[in-house]
C-alpha cells in the first residue's frame, strides 16, 4: 500500500518561512507525480505545487509562484514545500498526494491523485 505522511506545519508569522517534508513509500518513486494541496474550512481543496519525480518538472499556482518552491530527495523518496514570505492568506491544512505520473494531465488538479497524506497544519499571523 502507498502512504504519504506530510509534516512541518506550525504557526508563522506574516512574512516568515516554514519547510514541508512529505515522505512516500510503497511505490516506485521515480514513477509519480508528486503534489502539496491546501484546504479551508467550507473551500474546495486546491493545488498549491506539483513535481514530476523523473524529469524533475515543476508547476505552481499563480498565488505562491516566486514564494514556495517544491523540491525532491528521489533517494530519500520525499518531497519538499519551502514556503517563503508566508501571508495570512496562505494559512489552510496542507496536505501531500501522489499519483502515477503517466496519465497526468493537470499536476494541480486534486482529483488526478490518488494517495493522500492526513494533513499539517500552517497558521499565518498578522
Amino acid at each position: 500500500q502507498v502512504q504519504v505522511v506530510e509534516s512541518g506545519g506550525g504557526v508563522v508569522q506574516a512574512g516568515g518561512s516554514l519547510r514541508l517534508s512529505c515522505t512516500a513509500s510503497g511505490l516506485t518513486f521515480d514513477e509519480f507525480a508528486m503534489g502539496w494541496f491546501r484546504r479551508t474550512p467550507g473551500k474546495e481543496r486546491e493545488g498549491v505545487a506539483g513535481i514530476h519525480i523523473h524529469d524533475r518538472k515543476t508547476y505552481y499556482d499563480t498565488s505562491v509562484k516566486d514564494r514556495f518552491t517544491i523540491s525532491q530527495d528521489s533517494a530519500k523518496h520525499m518531497v519538499y514545500l519551502q514556503m517563503n514570505n508566508l501571508k495570512p492568506e496562505d494559512t489552510a491544512m496542507y496536505y501531500c498526494a501522489a499519483t502515477r505520473a503517466w496519465a497526468v494531465a493537470d499536476f494541480l488538479a486534486a482529483a488526478e491523485y490518488n494517495f493522500w497524506g492526513q494533513g499539517t497544519q500552517v497558521t499565518v499571523s498578522s
